[in-house]
């Protein structure tokens, strides 16, 4: 692992930690303000589109003026946004600071850029899995720690602890190195991304792939209190758990070849979602968890794939795209979990099999016809020698 990639380890470990103290727990204190479940996936979709719609731009952004720039800048507004969640009195200021919150995920697109240009003697899956997996090893003691003060100090007071880890996170990355701006020498930053093909196929592919997987997701802590009976500290001991087999597929399904990896990640999601409908107690819910960790798998694996049909030179803007793209599926997935929970609290767990099967089928058919026979060749002289100017 290079400093680089030690550096983000760090920093996303802390953030993971901050993250993980409310997110697994945000369904539940958005009930606990007022929402019913077809609000709860409506916000949800909401703050899901807030966080689409500035990829693309944040990616684009990256490729001229530095991915440090744009990556320190979510790294700031994302703390003010947990300071203003902890802050809201009622249910629509709340709104506000999760949509801020969800918006400064622009980050994520510069921060692959970043991860990919650092790699080192890595793969590229390597890479964003490894650094995805000290994400989520923060997260597992931030699920652990939030579910215990939710359930014996309240739910708002989880969310004034994460700002302390966030804050951390936040001054780790102003230590951040710059990395030179790579320009295209042909053909444009645009126009080949646009007429990519295979890349514009992949991605619908994709699409179909995390949506299934994502669909009975949002409202499984809400089915899980108000079915199972399961507690906020149960469900907060859950979120390490799932937390921990992020870290764990991460690392080892994170290994392999990109496109095998895709579809083990499918059937693993396919027997969480199985087992968090049909379970019978916390030690089906345990393992639902764990196993729900190859939907993030599956994201870092889209990404890694999709920088395998294109120029190094337009990479922010591809993995803008990448994220938009997994975005629409954030946004669609919780309204539509939203409505299909009003009709049956379990009916989203038999409709995400449905799709995961089918996507199954569409990926051992068609993804290996999308593989390149030979990775983008890039040219040496694409790179602009001078460093961008960065942050002290």
């Amino acid at each position: 692992m290079t400093r680089d990639l030690r550096r983000i380890g760090i920093a996303l470990l802390c953030w993971g930690m901050g993250e993980g103290l409310f997110v697994y727990l945000l369904p539940l204190y958005l009930e606990q303000l007022g929402a019913d479940s077809v609000q709860i996936g409506l916000i949800l979709g909401i703050a899901a589109f807030s966080l689409t719609i500035t990829h693309i731009p944040a990616g684009a952004l990256s490729d001229r003026i530095g991915r440090k720039r744009v990556m320190i800048a979510g790294w700031i507004s994302g703390s003010l946004s947990v300071m203003v969640m902890f802050l809201a009195p009622n249910l629509p200021l709340f709104v506000i600071g999760v949509v801020m919150y969800h918006l400064t995920a622009f980050v994520i697109s510069p921060l692959n850029s970043y991860i990919t240009a650092a790699q080192g003697n890595w793969t590229v899956a390597r890479a964003i899995t490894t650094t995805s997996a000290m994400f989520n090893t923060g997260t597992i003691i931030g699920a652990f720690l939030g579910g215990t003060i939710g359930e014996f100090l309240g739910l708002r007071n989880v969310f004034g602890l994460a700002i302390i880890p966030i804050f951390v996170s936040t001054m780790i990355a102003f230590r951040f190195q710059r990395q030179p701006i790579e320009i295209p020498k042909k053909d444009g930053r645009y126009q080949a991304v646009l007429s990519n093909v295979a890349l514009g196929r992949f991605l619908g592919l994709a699409s179909i792939v995390l949506f299934g997987m994502y669909l009975s997701w949002p409202l499984t802590p809400n089915y899980l209190q108000n079915v199972r009976h399961v507690t906020v500290r149960e469900i907060g001991t859950l979120g390490s758990i799932n937390a921990l087999g992020l870290v764990l597929l991460n690392l080892s399904i994170g290994r392999l070849v990109a496109p095998r990896g895709y579809v083990i990640a499918q059937f693993v999601v396919g027997a969480s979602t199985l087992l968090l409908w049909l379970g019978t107690g916390i030690p089906f819910f345990a393992l639902g968890y764990f196993l729900a960790g190859g939907f993030r798998l599956a994201r870092s694996l889209t990404v890694a794939q999709a920088e395998g049909l294109v120029s190094r030179s337009n990479i922010g803007l591809v993995y803008g795209i990448t994220e938009t793209v997994m975005g629409l599926v954030a946004i669609s997935g919780p309204p539509v979990a939203g409505l299909l929970y009003r009709v049956s609290p379990a009916l989203p767990y038999p409709v995400s099999l449905g799709i995961i099967g089918g996507s199954l089928f569409l990926t051992t058919r068609f993804l290996p016809r999308l593989r390149p026979s030979a990775p983008p060749v890039e040219d040496p002289s694409d790179l602009q020698h001078e460093n961008e100017e960065g942050i002290s």
